[in-house]
């Protein structure tokens, strides 16, 4: 079945535009381990201690995600100091720096901690590195949650580095011992390109015991790279401010596809579409999977019919609740 727009009048024929027939939906996609222990973190203090619930910046970057929580009775705010003393605070996935805790602690706020447990290993890594005396070259985002927080574990220790560029221009201190860390969003090979970089120009400089970049952000676009190859465009399901979601779009461009990012199926223009018979979907890792379900319904109205996942690799992941939300709710 092909969707056509336009319409035969007076004998002559308007123009006819092809639209997609396949959709092809990447797999794995969605929410990761670190996301769904946030969100399910939110919705079970919400039923354990009652609204409102008090949530520092947003929980996981999706504005779907933060709409259905406030409508359940969560607060999201931007800073720790706003927050009405003896409330209960969760700090959301992406990592807080020391001053917030002890903000907290002044207003007596009862905290629980959404920090997804892998960027809590990064800030970990830079306690260690401060403590010996290293410094700290964090390849990031300038103004990323993630990456404030992270610095905020050893300010006067850390440098921020974004590019390739960068690396090979960043001053140092003379026979200061380095180390690198990264923010766990960003895209695996321009990562891998600044590493590299950093290690023509400090042969000495010293990384973690493992790559930062989080095994879901790795997955995701190793297996956005699969679907780029088999599809004429690309469509990301994500809000705008979500890293990786990003990330995602720049690597199935890359790949040689248009690929463009959608925080739902209301914002697809058809003209993305007009010519494509295949067009591949995935979401950032923290779009919930009805999002998918919504977009896919929505090709599917423009006439498409043969859904298709394509799998790249298995997930099996979880990580333990906060302590203060792990007993049983009704």
């Amino acid at each position: 079945m092909v969707a056509r727009i336009g319409a035969a009048r007076r004998g002559y024929h308007a123009h006819v535009a092809t639209l997609p027939t396949r959709v092809l939906l990447a797999w794995p996609r969605g929410y990761c381990a670190g996301v769904e222990r946030a969100i399910d973190t939110v919705e079970r203090a919400l039923r354990m201690f009652g609204p409102p619930v008090y949530v520092r910046r947003q929980i996981v970057h999706n504005s779907h995600v933060v709409r259905d929580l406030e409508a359940k009775g969560a607060v999201f705010v931007e800073e720790e100091t706003e927050v009405p003393a003896g409330s209960v605070l969760i700090l959301s996935a992406h990592g807080v720096a020391p001053t917030v805790y002890e903000n907290a602690d002044r207003r007596h706020l009862s905290v629980i901690d959404a920090t997804c447990p892998l960027v809590t290993k990064v800030h970990l890594e830079a306690r260690r590195f401060a403590r010996e005396g290293y410094t700290i070259l964090l390849i990031g985002h300038q103004g990323h949650e993630e990456v404030t927080g992270t610095t905020g574990e050893a300010p006067a220790n850390i440098r921020l580095v974004a590019t390739p560029e960068e690396a090979r221009r960043i001053e140092v201190p003379d026979g200061q011992r380095l180390a690198y860390l990264s923010q766990t969003t960003l895209s695996v090979d321009e990562t891998s390109e600044v590493i590299e970089a950093l290690r023509e120009r400090f042969p000495d400089i010293e990384g973690p015991p493992r790559d930062d970049i989080c095994y879901a952000t790795q997955n995701r676009q190793e297996a956005v790279k699969a679907l780029a190859l088999r599809s004429d465009v690309v469509l990301v399901i994500g809000s705008d401010n979500s890293s990786n979601s990003n990330r995602l779009v720049e690597v199935a461009a890359a790949s040689g596809r248009p690929a463009y990012l959608i925080d739902d199926e209301t914002e697809i223009e058809q003209a993305w579409l007009e010519g494509c018979e295949v067009v591949g979907v995935t979401s950032g890792a923290s779009a919930p999977e009805w999002l998918v379900e919504r977009v896919v319904d929505h090709l599917k109205s423009l006439g498409a019919t043969d859904v298709r996942q394509l799998h790249t690799v298995e997930e099996s992941m979880r990580f333990a609740l906060p302590a203060q939300v792990r007993q049983p709710v009704a």
